[in-house]
């Protein structure tokens, strides 16, 4: 699966052991940036990997920050991005069969690299279940 990744400073350590272990998982990662944990701007990293999961570039997104919120906000702002801000496995997993999201979000200060490597595991292989849930993701989408 092709995975684009991005952070900010805040979320630079995560970021790059989310990376490592996409990798090593044998999946094809983007890395949007930063490429230090110098202070930075989310937005601007945020924002090109989103666009990459909405355009059909990356089948699916990683991003994190200080909270998670930030680029959060920034990939839902991404027409075609639906972003969920994951604290476990069951969220990431429930947010991916009844919302369909393409774009995980994480907390480079809350979440240890163990609980994101579980996070991210449960949205890459998280299916949508359509059904009812089709109806709702056409609503948010506007159709």
């Amino acid at each position: 699966m092709r995975i684009a990744i991005a952070s900010d400073h805040a979320g630079f350590e995560l970021k790059e052991h989310v990376k490592a272990q996409l990798q090593s998982a044998g999946h094809d990662v983007v890395d949007v940036g930063p490429e230090t944990d110098e202070s930075t701007d989310y937005p601007t990293y945020a924002r090109p990997a989103a666009q990459l999961v909405a355009d059909g570039d990356a089948e699916r997104g990683v991003l994190v920050c200080g909270s998670g919120v930030g680029v959060s906000i920034v990939a839902n702002k991404v027409p075609g991005v639906r972003a969920v801000n994951a604290h476990d496995p069951e969220e990431a997993q429930l947010s991916r069969a009844h919302n369909d999201v393409n774009v995980v979000t994480l907390s480079g200060r809350r979440i240890d690299p163990p609980t994101a490597d579980a996070i991210v595991q449960a949205f890459i292989e998280g299916e949508f279940e359509g059904g009812r849930h089709s109806r709702r993701v056409a609503a948010i989408e506007g159709d």
